[in-house]
């Protein structure tokens, strides 16, 4: 995935995507937009920080598990398999972009909302268990059916791409080479799949 920063105008319709299209449960994300603020008063400047799991090439996470429940797909897709994980937070210390989340326990019972629950929720949370780990998992069912990650759909002002980047004349590989690409902390020589562009 690239995302163009000169883009991103932080409506957070990619938040909002990805929160429908998983379902997750309360303060639990899988993606998000940080702000920031560089200048003095009165040349300030905003800028928008889209963040969400990396799916890194030589990724932490899948090294660190115990149980092998975080592992990586052929395509590059990191996911955490919900029956192996142990809940034991290794994958967690691991991540150096602090991108994944530990699924609280009571979190999806009926009884922790005040209130109920929604036909949807109750729908989508069938799909989550308590006490592992959760992240994005670059919607996978959809890029399966040929389909882009849900928050590249959303996203108005077309800041995300998604592509093959193993494919060098795939859009996000022309991108990553003509506006010179970087990659979130690349020092710690994780190799992610998110390239960012300013």
């Amino acid at each position: 995935m690239v995302i163009d920063l000169k883009r991103c105008v932080g409506c957070n319709a990619c938040t909002v995507a990805c929160k429908s299209e998983n379902g997750t449960p309360p303060n639990i994300f899988f993606t998000k937009v940080f702000e920031q603020v560089a200048g003095q008063y009165p040349i300030v400047k905003k800028k928008f920080i889209p963040v969400l799991c990396n799916h890194c090439l030589d990724a932490p996470c899948v090294r660190v598990c115990p149980t092998g429940a975080t592992h990586k797909r052929e395509d590059g897709i990191v996911l955490v398999d919900y029956d192996k994980c142990i809940g034991c937070k290794a994958c967690v210390v691991a991540c150096p972009y602090n991108n994944r989340t530990l699924m609280p326990k009571e979190k999806l019972k009926e009884g922790h909302f005040k209130g109920y629950l929604t036909s949807y929720e109750l729908t989508k949370y069938k799909k989550f268990q308590e006490g592992v780990v959760v992240k994005c998992t670059f919607c996978y069912e959809r890029v399966e059916q040929g389909q882009e990650p849900s928050c590249v759909n959303t996203c108005p002002a077309e800041a995300r791409v998604f592509g093959d980047l193993h494919d060098p004349e795939s859009k996000v590989s022309r991108l990553i080479r003509q506006r010179g690409g970087m990659q979130p902390m690349s020092e710690a020589n994780t190799d992610p799949s998110v390239y960012y562009l300013e």
